[in-house]
Formats: C-alpha cells, structure tokens, sequence
C-alpha cells in the first residue's frame, strides 16, 4: 500500500505513545520462563503479538523435563523474539522447528547458532546465514564457558542471557568479534532479569557471568514504558516543522532504552523539549546542525537521523552502524538509494553514511520502505516536510500499528491506495 502525504504547514496535539517493542517482548519471554507476571501497557505490534504467542507456548509445555515433539514454531518476521527462542528449545523440546516470513527470511543467525552447536545443540538455519527456517533435531545446552560473536547482533547475547540462568551449571558468557554493538539492548534484558530475579553479573563489556540453578520468579506488576526509538518520529517532525506538539507516557528511570540517545541528538542538533516523567513537550521548527554521530548502540535511529540530516547546516555523519545492513532491510544502502531520488547528497561506507544538505529536494517521489517498518515511517517524516509518496507504509504494523493514525492527529494529511 501506498501513502502520499502532502507537505504539513503545521503540527499540533497530543499523542499516547506506543509501548516499547523491544522492553514487551523481553517481558513476555522472560514471563514465560516462571513465576507470576502481569505485563501492563505492553506493545501491540505485530512483533508483539508474535511474542505473545510463543510466551504462550512455552508456558504450556511441562516446566519440569521435555517434550518429545515441541511441534513449529512461527515467528513471523520477530528476528528478537527468533534469536530468544532459539536456545529455550533444548530447555523445552527434544526436537522442533522454527518458522518465519517476510524481512525475517534471510537474516543472519549463524553466530548464534555456532554458540549453540558448540553448547551441544544439534540446531541449523537455512544457507551461510543460518536463516529462517530453524530445525532443531535434539541436545541440550551445557553452560559453562560460552563463546558468542557479538559484533552483529545483542540479540545474541540477551537469548543466552534468558536461557542460561536455569541450567545446573555456572555459565561464563563471553563475546568475541572485531567490535561488540547494541550493549544497551543488553541492559535492557539483564534490567528485566533482575525483576524477575535473576541475576547477571558484568564482568566486563565482553563478559557476563551467570550463576547456575537460578528460578524464575516472575516479574509481578510490570509497566512497558513507551519506546523511545518510535517517539523519535514525532519529535522528528515537530523538529522540522512550525508546531506545539505533546508526547505522553509513562516513563521508568530505572529501565534504559538504547534509542533514548535520540534526545541527546536532537539536543546537539539544536533541538529545545521539555522532558518529564510523563511527557515530552516540543514546539518547532529549529535550526538543525549536523555533525558526527555514533549510533553503534542504536542502529534503528539510522533512518530518523538521516531525514533529520537533510535539513541541517553542515555535514551529518553517521557512524559506527555497519550492524544496520542486517535489518528488515539493509538500512545504509537501501536507505541512500531511497534519498537519492529526492535529489539527496548521501554517500555510504560499510560502517556509516555520509548525508551533505542542499537548500531544496525533489517532491512528489515514490520511495520504497523495502518492507522496513523505520524507513516507512521516516519517509513520511520526509513527506510531512517535502512531500512523498511511501510505498509499504503497511510495514510501520511491525512496531507501531497507529503511527499513520497518531501523525493524521499532529497534522499528517495523506492518502493511501
């Protein structure tokens, strides 16, 4: 589906954020692992949802052994909910097969699955990659020390991290590879561990220790607090844009997001919010500066920064993000072919993107989401500013199903076809 959006004279109102993706489903796997939990304000995306549904499934198979037959297991295109499930199948089934559709088919998971296979899981992905689908024809994890390549995905890191608590053995995590990314994501899941009673201790940044015979408690009354990654689209627009803009939610000091380094961007950009607890409150447009920025923990602000960078004074560079090829889409090179045609300087290395501004782009352009849920939304950033035409706005269901709905509240006017 298509989305031609006009360019916005001004926004206004205020919106409910959506909950965080990433924080919902962690919550529902580690839920699923024991104990009593009641998730309030979780995600409704489809990723969510999928995650709901395998939490589902793991807790209706014995806590106590394995089944012979765990059956199939589908995780649409969830690549977090994929890479967490993986090492629960030695905890849960003797044999079983994981499913996915989409962006999922195609991306990598051979360093995880390495890691299993050299734990004793007799597991395999499709081609070099280790792609969707997954079968896993027995064995079971031994702990001990667990070697991890951790310079593609935390995600990795953060499923061994879920599984290992609970084996017999004491379990020393450590990440190999050139350089390691996301850490944040990291924290994220060792913060919910711990409310689950669980506990992990940082060794270094490329090592974690964990404690055997551990059981899961539960995470009692847990709040998801609103994504951080996803509010970076509306400040974004406001950023740009004559408005008076209010974001409300409920935000947790105490649980980090890696995409809350957008308001320290926005902020060196010249951007001016006024943050609490409960809400952000932006009123723009500003004078946007570029300069060099290091998004190696938080490679899903690469799209958003981008459109940002457009209308900047001076060069935007955007490095440490050779990890973002490795999304829903290849979110360097297919995002630099999409701003070309709206005239954009944008030049790409393996590891950043390079985005020099001109003084006018071209309107009107039809630029591909390539089925990414964060380049549909931040080409409609674009067409609020420019005016575009979004084909796949349908993909922005993957983590934020009311986006084109929240952005016609502030202003959006557009038509889909």
């Amino acid at each position: 589906m298509n989305l031609s959006i006009s360019p916005a004279r001004y926004l206004q109102g205020r919106i409910h954020l959506p909950a965080s993706k990433s924080y919902t489903i962690r919550a529902f796997i580690i839920a699923a692992r024991g104990g009593v939990s009641q998730i309030k304000h979780a995600s409704d995306s489809e990723d969510a949802l999928i995650a709901a549904k395998i939490a589902k499934k793991l807790s209706s198979l014995p806590p106590v052994g394995r089944v012979r037959e765990g059956g199939i297991f589908s995780v649409g295109e969830s690549g977090t909910t994929l890479r967490f499930l993986l090492p629960l199948l030695a905890l849960y089934t003797h044999k079983a097969k994981v499913v996915g559709q989409g962006t999922l088919v195609g991306r990598p998971n051979r360093h995880l699955c390495e890691t299993l296979r050299r734990q004793g899981m007799d597991i395999r992905g499709r081609g070099e990659k280790e792609s969707v689908p997954i079968v896993f024809n027995g064995g079971a994890l031994s702990g001990g020390r667990v070697l991890v390549d951790g310079s593609l995905s935390s995600q990795f890191i953060s499923a061994l991290l879920i599984a290992l608590p609970t084996l017999k053995r004491d379990s020393r995590i450590v990440l190999t590879g050139r350089e390691m990314v996301s850490q944040d994501y990291i924290r994220m899941t060792i913060q919910i561990l711990a409310r689950a009673g669980i506990v992990i201790r940082r060794v270094s940044s490329r090592e974690y220790y964990v404690k055997g015979g551990q059981k899961y408690k539960g995470l009692k009354n847990f709040q998801v607090p609103p994504d951080d990654g996803l509010a970076a689209f509306a400040m974004g627009a406001a950023s740009l844009l004559p408005s008076d803009v209010l974001l409300q939610g409920n935000w947790d000091k105490g649980l980090i997001q890696s995409d809350g380094q957008i308001f320290e961007f926005l902020r060196r950009m010249g951007v001016k919010f006024e943050k609490t607890s409960r809400a952000v409150k932006i009123k723009g447009p500003f004078n946007l500066k570029g300069g060099v920025f290091s998004l190696k923990n938080c490679p899903d602000l690469v799209p958003i920064m981008s459109v940002l960078a457009l209308f900047a004074k001076g060069k935007t560079k955007l490095i440490g993000i050779h990890h973002a090829r490795a999304k829903e889409s290849d979110r360097i090179s297919d995002l630099r072919k999409e701003l070309l045609k709206v005239g954009a300087r944008v030049t790409e290395t393996n590891n950043a993107l390079t985005i020099d501004p001109r003084a006018s782009y071209k309107k009107g352009k039809l630029l591909d989401s390539h089925h990414d849920h964060r380049l549909a939304m931040a080409f409609t950033v674009l067409g609020l500013k420019i005016g575009c035409r979004v084909k796949g706005i349908e993909s922005s269901h993957k983590s934020y199903p009311a986006f084109v709905s929240d952005m016609k509240t502030l202003g959006l006017s557009a038509v889909a076809s």
